[in-house]
């Protein structure tokens, strides 16, 4: 199966998400619908999406009480995406939750769930300064792994540099999904634990998302397919 990037519609609103999608004529793209878009225009942009044959990741990161969480994901399943996510400091008891709320919801074959580690704007020293967790970087993304696969979790969002040790302790078939992907010459903007194509899949990312190296490209095409050429290894550079 070739191997694709998942692409971040990082837009306030439909139009400038369908005037990008314009640019990829005919093409069914992996697509990640965050917060910006979701809470500001709600379900119809999924509709839209799948009206276009997308395939789509629902990033909105869920993080509450067990039960709360269980609600929000059997209305979410009913939405037919493909991929959604939720905090794995919410505990297991959580992600079991959000595991059984989509079940519950959906009609067929449940979307993947993903727990999601240290964000990748995350550094060492904020985490244990901040959130005072008193290990390395490494060692909280690991945990939070094993922990997310013991609650039925069928992968998690972590960086690429994380992404090789948690396939060791988890299993190969557990995902990796790496944002802080950049092109060699982009800039960092606000992510710290960053990685080009190339590298993410020689570390072992299962799937990675790209921003702002294809949304803010000038030429966004041409960007995706230099992308996908370096993940799929048919280009060295």
């Amino acid at each position: 199966m070739e191997r694709e990037p998942i692409i971040a519609l990082d837009f306030a609103t439909w139009e400038e998400t369908d005037q990008f999608l314009a640019l990829f004529p005919g093409e069914s793209l992996f697509v990640k619908v965050g917060m910006e878009l979701y809470l500001q225009n709600g379900p119809i942009i999924i509709e839209q999406l799948k009206k276009q044959n997308h395939r789509i990741f629902l990033d909105l990161k869920l993080h509450d009480i067990p039960h709360t969480v269980q609600k929000a994901m059997k209305g979410l399943a009913s939405l037919g995406v493909d991929m959604i996510n939720v905090h794995a400091a919410g505990g297991r008891r959580m992600m079991e939750a959000a595991r059984e709320g989509l079940e519950q919801g959906t009609n067929g074959k449940r979307p993947i769930l993903l727990a999601v580690t240290q964000l990748t704007s995350t550094s060492e020293e904020q985490m244990q300064n901040e959130q005072l967790i008193p290990v390395t970087l490494e060692e909280s993304v690991l945990h939070y792994a094993q922990t997310a696969k013991q609650s039925g979790s069928d992968g998690v969002v972590c960086s690429v540099h994380e992404a090789g040790r948690i396939k060791e302790a988890c299993g190969t078939d557990f995902l990796t999904v790496t944002p802080g992907i950049r092109l060699k010459d982009d800039a960092a903007h606000d992510q710290t634990r960053i990685a080009d194509p190339k590298q993410a899949r020689e570390l072992g990312s299962s799937l990675i998302v790209v921003g702002r190296s294809i949304t803010k490209s000038s030429q966004p095409l041409e960007s995706y397919q230099h992308v996908k050429q370096l993940w799929g290894g048919t280009q060295n550079a």
